[in-house]
């Protein structure tokens, strides 16, 4: 009897985003996504946190988030988590709509993935994604102004490789995870000199 292959996450996203109702929980998604979960919820969550959300939302996203990276840092296949966290309730308007817009870019990265570079998804491989996005994880956690956009990429290209299985997608991923921290170094470097350059004008007077 011939193996059925998985069902693409598009696909299931798609089940998602036609969903009528207004709430989800993290049991609904890591239910819905079966042996995939932990790279799957990494990916919604990671996707979650590129949305307009207002200050301190991020962190709702992001602790669950570095919950399920440190599990896979450590060697995890499936996710824990609290049941207390699993029922906490998602905004499904403004999830369906994140997803929405991301569905028609991921149909077309599926269409053209496949698994390659298996090197990059040995036990040790995966436990260094899992390392990279939970220190990713952190960053998102943190309130950093317009700070959440190439992290929370970073997680999803990670992830979305894992579920993938494509290493090509994996070395895209660790290079947005370097690039988010080229950023952020640049950005605190700056914000020193200007705090340095204000006392400095303070003390002056």
């Amino acid at each position: 009897m011939e193996r059925m292959s998985p069902q693409p996450l598009s696909a299931i996203l798609t089940d998602i985003v036609e969903t009528d109702r207004d709430h989800l929980t993290l049991a609904d998604l890591t239910a819905r996504f079966g042996g995939r979960a932990i790279g799957a919820l990494l990916f919604v969550l990671g996707l979650a946190c590129t949305l307009p959300l207002p200050p301190g939302a991020t962190t709702i996203f992001g602790l669950p988030l570095l919950a399920l990276a440190a599990q896979l840092a450590l060697g995890a296949t499936q996710p824990w988590l609290p049941e207390r966290v699993k029922a906490r309730e998602i905004p499904a308007a403004k999830l369906r709509s994140g997803l929405a817009r991301a569905i028609p870019w991921l149909r077309r990265v599926e269409a053209v993935s496949r698994p390659r570079l298996a090197g990059m998804f040995s036990p040790l491989g995966q436990r260094l994604i899992g390392g990279v996005c939970t220190l990713l994880a952190v960053v998102l956690i943190l309130p950093i102004p317009l700070g959440n956009m190439l992290p929370a990429l970073a997680v999803s290209t990670l992830s979305f490789s894992l579920i993938q299985r494509d290493g090509l997608i994996a070395i895209l991923g660790h290079a947005a995870a370097v690039a988010s921290a080229g950023v952020l170094a640049l950005a605190g470097h700056i914000i020193v000199r200007a705090l340095q350059q204000a006392w400095a004008l303070v003390a002056a007077a």
